[in-house]
């Protein structure tokens, strides 16, 4: 399979299309605005102070910028113009800011737009500009589409060898670079680590529920020698059914009933009130999750790094793969961030991308993204009881995360310095290579993965500016 794009990877959309993006943008500013949803998981936890009075707009969007501003300028927009697709960072991180930032309803809902059409309308002439220039650094970040792609099939191993060590994780590498291997061989034409991730994440979910359901049976086990050893129950005050302990175990001061799940967890009424204020706005959600499968089903959007280059390449189906293991690292993230803050994820779970790049037609894709999100709020609460249940997939999730954060920020680095290579040879190398090294000199003000991005950007305009200064002559492709 090849792994270099086409040189014209245009943002040029349909007016539908262009149309769509705004709508959709102007809707995630209004649920900002509402404190329902955002997209970026570390604003989430700051929103309950927010809801409950405690933290002002201002305050509020301050840390939504301070935490998004790096991947809306070092990632979002990079790999929009690299892949000519759009990409959640882009879209919904600035959407985030907006509408919390915004006093009214309808401002959130013009700023929204606003941010939707500068990006339909003012991304594809910078793109066209770029591509003039003697140094054309847009066409050189198409170099970080093989390493994003490649090196990201490789989480799982990751993910294995952190939580139930080497030997499985070695396992689990032996096997997915055999798939690798096999499916370059019988399959060119399909992406060669699709089965390879597939076969790593079912591996890694499997270690894990057997280490559940072993750790659940060893539980039973020492419970029955624990009540076998104590001997019988007896009844009475303080004892079995019908006495005070009983008693007190249902009902709190006052003689009000409490349920027990609130006796036992003091966090259960709290996730109990934001799921209740989640489904109070259920049509909204049902609306936003039409609108995010909607823009997936165009083939405008990525949902992720690797997503996007997968779907410029037309491999529509592998995409959707990628985006369905990714929801496993992030269901226990969302689902326990939206249930403590009563704010949940632009996009859900996540579910809504590869359901949307599947779908044949415009119309099932929104009824579908409509009835997923419904599902997911509705059966918010449940996901969590599972979730505490399933201690070992919880930690596998959270491994996931992980490993797919190392192995983006190295394919990610990788990738641009490839791109400053075809950019300018050993100049190009040395001036990303020392942005990057700056940043993390200085306790990276860009956060990693997006700063080796925009050092390709900003090293490509130096070039373009030695190159008017007659100091320099590109590198010739």
């Amino acid at each position: 399979m090849s792994t270099v794009l086409a040189a014209s990877a245009h943002l040029d959309f349909s007016l539908t299309q262009k149309l769509t993006v705004i709508v959709l943008a102007a809707l995630t500013a209004l649920v900002s605005h509402m404190a329902l949803a955002v997209f970026n998981d570390g604003t989430r936890p700051f929103m309950l102070e927010f809801i409950q009075g405690r933290a002002t707009r201002a305050a509020t969007a301050a840390v939504a910028f301070g935490l998004s501003a790096g991947f809306i300028f070092g990632l979002g927009a990079p790999m929009a113009l690299s892949s000519g697709v759009l990409n959640p960072w882009l879209l919904f991180l600035p959407t985030d800011i907006l509408g919390i930032l915004a006093v009214r309803k309808w401002l959130a809902v013009v700023l929204g737009g606003a941010w939707g059409a500068l990006v339909v309308f003012g991304l594809n002439g910078a793109n066209d500009v770029a591509h003039k220039l003697p140094v054309d650094f847009l066409t050189a970040m198409q170099q970080m589409s093989t390493p994003i792609l490649f090196l990201f099939t490789l989480f799982p191993v990751l993910a294995v060898a952190k939580q139930f060590g080497k030997a499985r994780g070695a396992i689990t590498g032996v096997v997915e670079l055999a798939l690798v291997i096999m499916t370059m061989k019988l399959w060119p034409n399909i992406f060669a680590g699709s089965l390879a991730m597939a076969a790593g994440v079912l591996m890694l979910i499997g270690f894990a529920v057997r280490k559940d359901l072993l750790q659940r049976r060893t539980d039973r086990e020492a419970e029955a020698e624990a009540t076998a050893a104590a001997g019988p129950a007896t009844d009475g005050p303080g004892g079995g059914p019908g006495g005070d302990g009983s008693a007190l175990a249902q009902t709190g001061a006052g003689g009000t009933d409490v349920p027990e799940e609130v006796l036992e967890d003091p966090m259960a009424s709290l996730f109990s009130a934001s799921a209740a204020r989640l489904r109070k706005h259920l049509p909204l959600f049902m609306l936003l999750g039409a609108g995010v499968c909607l823009i997936a089903q165009m083939h405008i959007f990525g949902g992720g790094e690797a997503t996007s280059f997968l779907i410029a390449k037309g491999h529509i189906s592998e995409a959707a793969q990628v985006d369905f293991y990714r929801v496993f690292g992030f269901i226990p993230l969302i689902a326990t961030t939206a249930l403590a803050s009563g704010t949940y994820g632009i996009a859900g779970l996540t579910l809504v991308y590869p359901i949307g790049y599947l779908m044949p037609n415009p119309i099932l894709a929104a009824v579908a993204g409509a009835v997923v999100m419904a599902l997911e709020i509705l059966g918010l609460s449940s996901i969590g009881k599972v979730l505490g249940k399933l201690p070992s997939v919880r930690d596998s999730s959270e491994h996931l995360r992980s490993a797919i954060t190392d192995t983006l920020q190295l394919a990610i680095l990788f990738g641009s310095l490839l791109a400053a290579n075809v950019m300018g040879g050993g100049l190009g190398i040395l001036i990303v290579g020392g942005l990057y090294l700056v940043n993390e000199a200085m306790g990276r003000p860009v956060v990693r993965m997006a700063a080796a991005p925009a050092a390709v950007i900003v090293g490509g305009i130096l070039l373009n500016v030695l190159y008017w200064l007659d100091l320099f002559t590109p590198v010739k492709g």
